[in-house]
Order: C-alpha cells, then structure tokens, then sequence
C-alpha cells in the first residue's frame, strides 16, 4: 500500500479540540476506506507567510498515512468542502518516519533554549566578562561647550 505525508492547515480561530475533531473524522475516512493512520503530530497555532482566505495563522497537523489511493481521496474531497481548511498538501514517500518530525524537533530545541536562559532573558553582563558595547567604558567629563555665534554677532 502506498505511503503519505499529509499536512493541512486548519483556521486560526477553530479550537484545539476542534482540530482534534477533524483529524479523528479524516482518519476514520482513511480506515474505513482500508487504509491505516501511522502517526498523528499537531504542530500548533503558527504564523502564515502570507493571508489565506483572510487568516494570518493556521493550526498546522501532519498525519502519516498507508492508504489505498482512493481513501486519500476522498479525505482530501472532504477536506476541500470543509470551510475550516484552509490548505492542505499530501506527498508520496518511500518510508514513513518514525521519530518526530522536523518540526517537532525544533520545537523541542526551541523549549530547551527558553528554559537555559533563565530569567534575564539571554542578556550578558559586563561582571561576566562579556565586554566590547558601547555603554562599558567613561568617557570622563566633556566640559562646558563653547559659544556659538548665529546671525553674525561677533
């Protein structure tokens, strides 16, 4: 049975429940169309590069599926009458993925990240032998300025 990767892109303003919702609903067309949903990843609320029918961000789900070509299409039938679906792409690969995905990954970096940080929020200070900015050294008193003439007053 042929492999897939698909990613759709549900409306900012749905739900996570919703989301959940519809993936149980496509992936109850996938099984009763005898094909298999291997892996489910929800990625979360990100921000679009541009608008989609008047949204600037998306709940963004990948599924891994092992279906019948059929199955896949009526899901994806199901999915273009859907008002809730904004985009959706389906790919044909050799193997599936086990591990989590790129973008699962990535949000896992980015966690760890947050969290070595601390409260300072990443910032470095000069007792830390952190130097070389323009606000680590006195410039010393510059003194009074002196007289300007304007209008030609000697």
């Amino acid at each position: 049975m042929p492999l897939y990767e698909h990613v759709f892109l549900a409306r900012q303003d749905v739900t996570s429940q919703q989301v959940e919702t519809m993936v149980e609903t496509y992936k109850g067309v996938i099984e009763q169309n005898g094909g298999k949903v291997d892996k489910i990843e929800m990625w979360g609320v990100k921000s679009l590069a541009y608008r989609i029918k008047k949204n600037r961000k998306a709940h963004f789900t990948l599924l891994n599926i092992e279906a019948p070509p059929a199955a896949l299409a009526e899901m994806e039938r199901q999915m273009q009458i859907s008002e809730d679906v904004l985009r959706f792409m389906t790919i044909r690969v050799e193997e599936l993925e086990s591990e989590p995905s790129a973008m699962m990954q990535k949000r896992d970096r980015d966690d760890r990240k947050d969290r070595d940080r601390g409260d300072r929020g990443g910032r470095r200070r000069d007792d830390e032998g952190f130097g070389g900015g323009f606000g680590d050294r006195d410039r010393g008193d510059r003194g009074d300025r002196p007289e300007r003439n304007f209008g030609g007053e000697n």
